[in-house]
């Protein structure tokens, strides 16, 4: 019979070596990245015991996952409106090349903009859909203006957010 350091040495190899597929987690490790989505903050001995195994494999495999990828960081949630950013909005952006210069262009100035959260590229008749903060509406037209004037934008449709109704982690864990 292996030892447990052995198997999860073995564990480890087998998550960061090709591919990675979810048939590559155990129930543990799919436990353990549940608990981690829902408060990442928990310390290692609380996780431990929520996943029932022992601290020292338990941060063995946190740290495996993280390695392959799985874990690609922690951080806290904050209240955007509590911090001073009244309005959310998101602004649906279609350019007007695709080509990849441009297209590099574009995503590099999205990126170094603070009020832009997040940005996705999008198949369709969109290309990107941004989701933007500003502490006020005046904040909110001076972006919408910046954004449109852009050099490859050919046309901006944004949507104010009146309220949250819904906001989960992106991997479900039915």
């Amino acid at each position: 019979m292996p030892c447990i350091a052995s198997v999860l040495r073995l564990h480890q190899r087998d998550l960061l070596s090709g591919p990675f597929v979810r048939s590559k987690l155990d129930d543990i490790d799919l436990r353990i990245l549940r608990e981690l989505q829902a408060d990442g903050r928990m310390t290692n001995v609380e996780l431990a015991s929520r996943v029932g195994i022992s601290p020292p494999p338990c941060l063995r495999r946190v740290r495996a996952l993280e390695e392959a990828g799985l874990i690609t960081g922690y951080r806290a949630l904050l209240d955007e409106r509590k911090l001073g950013l009244d309005v959310v909005c998101f602004a649906f952006v279609h350019l007007a090349s695709q080509a990849e210069p441009d297209l590099e262009a574009f995503q590099a100035r999205i990126r170094a903009w603070d009020a832009v959260r997040e940005c996705w590229k999008l198949s369709g008749d969109i290309d990107f859909m941004l989701k933007c903060v500003a502490p006020d509406l005046k904040a909110f037209q001076d972006f919408v203006g910046d954004l449109t004037a852009l050099p490859n934008v050919r046309n901006v449709r944004t949507a104010l957010a009146f309220d949250r109704v819904k906001d989960e982690p992106i991997v479900p864990f039915g």
